[in-house]
Formats: C-alpha cells, sequence, structure tokens
C-alpha cells in the first residue's frame, strides 16, 4: 500500500506539529535556552504552511500558493537563526527577520504573477539554502559535541538535498507555468526526507539541548559561584587520588586581616576583596594547574609538575601582585595581602590530602612569621 501526497503532507504536519509542541514545553521549563522558543516558531511556521499548502493542492489559488511560500521560508530562517542562537548564544533576531523577509520575494512574486512554475523552483532553491545554512551552522560548533552535531547536520544536509532534487526536476520539466501544484516522485521523496528528518531533528536536538544543559550544572556544581574558580570539592575531584611525586606541589592561600575587612568595610566589600584575588590566582595558572577557592578566603593551586624554584617564584609573584593592588570599594580602596604555605611531594608519592596537610601548615608557619609572605613545609623563608 503507498501513500499519496496528501497523505504525505498530512503525516508531515502532525509529525511537525508534536515538535513545535514539544520544543513550547522543553522552553517553559528553562527559559533561559531562547533558541528552543525560536525553534518551536520555526517549526509552527512549516506547519501551518503544511495546512495551507494542502488547500492550495486542491484549490490551487495563486494568492494561496504565495502566502504558503513565505511561511515556509519564515519557518526555515528561523530554524537558522535558531542554530545560530544555540551555537553563540546570542539572539539572532535581526538576520532572522532580514533572511524571513528576503527568501520568499522570488518565489511569491513569480506565484503571483502568474508564472507558478518559476515560483516553485525558487522556493525549492530558497529553501535548499536556508536547510544548507543551518547545517552549516550546526557543522561549524561541531567540536562541542561531535556526534550528535554531526548528525544534526547530515539530516539538514540531506533535507536540502530533498529540495535540491525538487527544483532540478521541475527545471528539466521546462514549463514556467503549471497551473497546479508539482507531484512527481521528487516530490513525494523530498516529503518522505522531511517527516524523517524532522523526527530524526527533533530527537537529536533536544538530546543535545539535555546534554549541554546537564554538563552546565555539572559545571555550576564544580565552579565556585564567587570568583569562578574551582570550588573544594571540583579540587578533590580532580586531584584526590593523585601521587605528589617531588616534582610536584600544593600551594595554600590565606587572606590576611579578612575579619576585619569585612567588620569594618562590609561583607561586599569583601566579596569584592575575594575576586580580587581570585583574579590574580588565575592570571597565574598555567596550563595543567588547578587554582581553587577551598572556602571563605582561602585558596588553594595545585602543581602537578613544576621545580621547587618555580612553585616558590609563582607563590611570591601572587603574593606581591596582590599586595600592590589598589581594590576600590564604595567610596574608598582597598590594599590587602595574602600569607601563601607551600609543600611538596616526594619520592614516596604521598596523596593529595597529605600533601594539602603540608602546605596548611607552612601557611600557619607564615602568619606567625607575620604574615604577607610564602613559606614551604620545611620553614625555608621566601620575603
Amino acid at each position: 500500500m503507498t501513500l499519496d501526497y496528501n497523505s504525505l503532507l498530512t503525516a508531515l504536519g502532525i509529525s511537525g506539529g508534536c515538535l513545535a509542541v514539544t520544543l513550547l514545553m522543553s522552553w517553559s521549563v528553562a527559559r533561559a535556552q531562547a533558541f528552543l522558543l525560536t525553534w518551536a516558531a520555526g517549526v509552527a511556521l512549516i506547519v501551518v504552511y503544511v495546512v495551507l499548502y494542502g488547500f492550495y493542492v486542491d484549490y490551487p489559488d495563486p494568492l494561496l500558493g504565495a502566502i504558503s511560500f513565505v511561511l515556509l521560508l519564515a519557518g526555515l530562517s528561523a530554524l537558522v537563526g535558531a542554530a545560530r542562537q544555540f551555537r553563540t548564544g546570542q539572539s539572532s533576531l535581526r538576520p532572522t527577520l532580514s533572511a524571513a523577509a528576503l527568501s520568499p520575494i522570488v518565489p511569491a512574486a513569480a506565484m503571483l504573477l502568474g508564472f507558478d512554475g518559476l515560483g516553485f523552483i525558487a522556493l525549492n532553491v530558497a529553501a535548499a539554502l536556508l536547510l544548507s545554512a543551518t547545517a552549516g551552522e550546526y557543522w561549524t560548533g561541531r567540536a562541542e559535541a561531535p556526534g550528535p552535531i554531526v548528525g544534526l547536520t547530515v539530516l539538514y544536509a540531506v533535507t536540502a538535498f530533498g529540495f535540491v532534487l525538487c527544483a532540478c526536476v521541475l527545471i528539466g520539466d521546462g514549463r514556467l507555468v503549471l497551473g497546479q501544484a508539482p507531484q512527481n516522485w521528487a516530490e513525494d521523496v523530498s516529503l518522505a526526507i522531511s517527516i524523517a528528518g524532522m523526527t530524526g531533528i527533533g530527537a537529536l536536538s533536544l538530546a543535545l539541548n539535555h546534554w549541554r544543559m546537564a554538563g552546565k550544572h555539572r559545571q555550576e556544581a564544580m565552579t565556585d559561584a564567587l570568583t569562578g574558580l574551582l570550588n573544594r570539592r571540583a579540587l578533590f575531584d580532580r586531584h584526590g587520588s593523585m601521587r605528589f611525586g617531588p616534582f610536584a606541589a600544593v600551594i595554600v592561600f590565606d587572606l590576611d586581616g579578612f575579619k576585619s575587612i569585612n567588620d569594618d568595610h562590609g561583607h561586599a566589600a569583601g566579596d569584592r576583596v575575594i575576586r580580587a584575588f581570585a583574579e590574580e590566582l588565575a592570571a597565574s595558572t598555567q596550563r595543567r594547574m588547578s587554582a581553587a577557592r577551598l572556602g571563605g578566603e582561602e585558596f588553594a593551586l595545585v602543581l602537578p609538575r613544576c621545580l621547587p624554584e618555580q612553585a616558590e617564584q609563582i607563590a611570591e609573584r601572587i603574593r606581591a601582585a596582590f599586595a600592590a593592588r589598589a581594590i576600590p570599594t564604595d567610596g574608598a580602596s582597598l590594599t590587602c595581602t595574602v600569607s601563601a604555605g607551600i609543600a611538596f611531594g616526594s619520592e614516596d608519592a604521598p596523596g593529595f590530602e597529605t600533601v594539602l596537610r603540608q602546605a596548611d601548615k607552612a601557611l600557619y608557619a607564615a602568619k606567625r612569621g607575620g604574615r604577607n609572605r610564602t613559606v614551604t613545609r620545611t620553614l625555608r623563608l621566601v620575603s
């Protein structure tokens, strides 16, 4: 049993309608993901196009055909915009509206002037270009999740190819005036591809969005909200099972007199001081190093591979830079200092917690020694 053209159109409309509702519901619970709303609007416009085009198939009125052309190309333009929003996280309203306004001009004008054959050729070419642009947007951002994004690229490209087939068949036919909707093998193939493509695109896109949201939640759970550095949990997850040889080190920093800063200037000023030190720490963090806020005014820097002299130089550079920094607060500026303790691994390769405790002991020695200084676990002072 074979499906006729209207049955394929109905299947496409139902598939698109279900996808539009799913996207709208997904956006309603995650409104920061604006691309979902853009995408839902695009699919909804395509569904309305399918309904109107179904009427055009039975009653080929030029005005009805032109309106359906505008709806389809506006919907596909929204898909391009949604793909760009997903990739960049930025609004794509202006280019989306520009594409939606410009792409239907030739197809709709040809249909209204009575050259419906030319209008359908232009429609298929424009649709193929917009779908190719959507595929290109995803391909550009494939590094984020190669598997599903390459799958999306292929599905959009294959759907675009279906429209190219339709345009080629119409060009081969050579008629500029048809008097009815084109119905040929290419139209049937294109509709079948569109139905399968919409299903696959919807499943992959929603799965990709859920994967991205889960990754964002994981990142937030591992990041200190005030400073953007790793938090204590993330530091232990990353280095908790690490063994520290003689060329690995942990540096622990603690802001000097931080309680008095909160008492004298308020907690907002204290937060600014913490952020300022985090900026100095992050600026000195090189590849393979891990900078974290352990809690309160205490920070740590893990150096998996370094010479003792390098660790001391890094700690001193951070200490000196922070001491020289003027931190603006309400109506004034503060200068603050930090103490640091350094501990190294050994030939016995102790674990992370052991080395961290040794760095804490060195930090306490720096505090007892007058603060604003760096001390190693061997109590070798660098001032």
